[in-house]
Formats: C-alpha cells, sequence, structure tokens
C-alpha cells in the first residue's frame, strides 16, 4: 500500500449522501448533505465538486471505497452502484467499507481505543449492530434483531455509537457511556478503512440482513403468457 493515496470514499448508507477525496496532501475534501432521500440525484455532482476542488481527474485515483451496508436499501444500491461505476470507467480497484466498521472506527479516531458495540435504528422495533474490540478488529458479526439482543451482548467496559444507542441502553442492566448517536457513518472513517483494505479483485456487494420493506404486489402481477 503507498504511502500517500488519491482515493475517493462515497456513503449513502443512511440519511446523509457524502463524499471524501484523500490526496497525497494529506488534507481530504469532504461534501456531505443530510437528505433523506434523492441520494441518485446528488451523488455524481458531489462527487464531481470533490473532485473539481482538489484537482483530479477521476483517471488520478488510485482507489475507491463504499460504504455497502447495514443500511438504506436504496441508498446501498445508489452509493455502490456508482462506485462500481467510476471503477470501471477509471480501471482502478474498488473496496467495500462496512456502515458499523465505519462507526467504530471514528469512535477510535475520538475517544482513543475503547470496545465499542455500534447499533443503528433499523426501525420496526429493530437494531442493526456488531461489537468491536478496543483496536478495532471486530468481536461479532453485523446482526439484525431486538435492541435487548443486543443490550445482552455489552461486556463490561463497552460503549454504545450510533441512532441505536438510546434503545440498547434503555435494555441494558448496567450503564453504558453513549459516544455518539449518529446515523450516518464519518466519511473520513470511511475513507481510512477504505485506505487500509486489501482488494480482493471482486466488486462490492450490499450487506442486507433483512429481507426489503418494499414487496412486489402479487394481486397487480400481470399474469405471464
Amino acid at each position: 500500500m503507498p504511502l500517500f493515496m488519491k482515493l475517493l470514499a462515497i456513503d449513502t448508507a443512511m440519511e446523509a449522501c457524502s463524499v471524501a477525496v484523500l490526496t497525497e496532501s494529506g488534507t481530504p475534501v469532504v461534501v456531505s448533505e443530510i437528505l433523506g432521500r434523492g441520494h441518485a440525484e446528488r451523488l455524481v455532482g458531489m462527487v464531481e465538486s470533490a473532485m473539481r476542488e482538489v484537482g483530479l481527474g477521476f483517471p488520478d485515483l488510485d482507489r475507491i471505497a463504499v460504504t455497502v451496508g447495514p443500511g438504506s436499501f436504496t441508498g446501498l444500491r445508489v452509493g455502490i452502484a456508482a462506485a462500481r461505476g467510476f471503477a470501471l470507467v477509471t480501471g482502478r480497484p474498488v473496496v467495500g467499507v462496512g456502515t458499523l466498521e465505519a462507526h467504530a472506527r471514528s469512535v477510535r479516531d475520538t475517544a482513543g481505543a475503547v470496545p465499542v458495540m455500534a447499533v443503528l435504528d433499523a426501525r420496526r422495533d429493530e437494531i442493526y449492530g456488531q461489537r468491536f474490540h478496543a483496536d478495532g478488529t471486530p468481536a461479532t458479526a453485523a446482526e439484525v434483531g431486538p435492541a435487548g439482543y443486543f443490550a445482552s451482548l455489552l461486556e463490561l467496559g463497552d460503549a454504545l455509537a450510533g441512532s441505536g444507542a438510546d434503545l440498547v441502553a434503555a435494555q441494558a442492566e448496567q450503564d453504558v457511556t453513549i459516544l455518539h448517536r449518529r446515523a450516518s457513518p464519518d466519511i473520513l472513517a470511511v475513507a481510512a478503512l477504505g485506505r487500509a483494505a486489501i482488494p480482493d479483485g471482486s466488486p462490492p456487494r450490499p450487506l442486507y440482513l433483512r429481507p426489503p420493506d418494499a414487496k412486489p404486489q402479487a394481486a397487480k402481477a400481470v399474469a405471464r403468457r
């Protein structure tokens, strides 16, 4: 891995649409908006704006990183499709970064080496969650389940981070430190993880932990002939 890397990072996993570009200067450029919806309409323009600000063309990139989930089904598809498209055009490798892993990384950047459970409100009385050791390595796999389940996994000294933190803390049997309550990961944490990753040559795929909310309406389906 080169000491310096020109990297484009993309996150559309939750309500934010975020882009970061890392360059040799070490000063990143970040463009981020809280959208809720409309990631597809804004993402490409944000990428172009960030690239223009640092004076890079797409062929100048060394790598592309994108969050792969868990998160919004539509948002994940938008970000991953864009990252794969940029990689196809430039011939550069693209790596996937877990949303919960990025939350854990940003916690280490601000709070130091602490064990953390990253938890996101997945709606429908469910949580996306994953525990990480103090050095950032995963202690569990990313899962979806009720807040009480993740509260039962907490160990002494664990902290919570993410939009599901209050829900899990309310079910815990001990006091738990909440480091932040954000839903979207820090795009600079995504970039840092993307820089450290080892590309395996395969395109990133979305991490879906449950079926999509929207389902086809069988009653309105057109019969095949």
